[in-house]
């Protein structure tokens, strides 16, 4: 498959059947994914493949619980976790206990353990590079040494035919989740990714056009224009 094709069908898979994936296929995925950028090549990612049933059902009950949190923001028409204008995030517009009890069905994290792969991506926080860490705001640079590789395990997925999203409800509950999985102190959960072959693919993606988010010069520059193609 062609790089560009990848890239533009390569949407979120939350549905897969029930064809195990082959350590072969996997290993190819994360063979080349490994080839991502990180800063100062530090390659700072470890990668868990769950496969012990149990422990796949703990880290689903775990995400479930941020899930819940997540949806319960959703519902009360803000952007769940989302920092105000000023960067910085205010706190929940729900009461959080109370959301993590509440059920709300969702049926790819409800059955999060069943994904043919499963896996969690963790980043040594130590290698990382974060230029704005002392900015008074939500910190996002640290992610540009690690999210380049989970974006290549998608598209490295998407070339052996797979599918798959990554979500970070599991970090709503780091210290847990780091005591069940091992994860040492001076790392991170950067996300969970499930992939397996698709039940169905969509067809079209829906995302903005060129000259809706890129401008000339300045933020409210004149647009750059989309290919002709387009």
């Amino acid at each position: 498959m062609e790089l560009r094709e990848a890239m533009r069908t390569a949407g979120a898979v939350r549905r897969f059947t029930d064809t195990p994936v082959p350590d072969e296929v996997l290993a190819r995925v994360l063979d080349d994914a490994r080839f991502a950028p990180s800063g100062g090549n530090a390659q700072p990612w470890t990668v868990l493949v769950l496969r012990d049933p149990e422990i796949r059902r703990q880290v689903r009950d775990l995400a479930v619980l941020g899930w819940r949190e997540y949806t319960a923001q959703a519902k009360a028409g803000v952007r769940p976790f989302a920092p105000g204008p000023d960067g910085r995030w205010r706190g929940a517009a729900v009461d959080l206990d109370e959301a993590a009890a509440t059920p709300a069905p969702m049926s790819f994290v409800d059955e999060l353990d069943e994904a043919p792969v499963l896996l969690v991506l963790v980043a040594r926080l130590t290698a990382l590079a974060v230029m704005d860490i002392e900015l008074e705001r939500t910190s996002i640079v640290g992610g540009g040494s690690i999210y380049p590789f989970a974006q290549n395990i998608l598209l490295a997925a998407r070339g052996e035919g797979l599918g798959g999203t990554m979500t970070t409800f599991l970090v709503r509950r780091e210290p847990v989740a780091a005591t069940l999985l091992g994860i040492p102190a001076d790392h991170a959960i950067a996300g969970v990714l499930a992939l397996g072959y698709p039940q169905h693919r969509a067809t079209k993606l829906r995302r903005r056009s060129v000259a809706e988010f890129a401008h000339v010069d300045t933020f409210d520059g004149p647009p750059f224009p989309a290919p002709s193609e387009d």
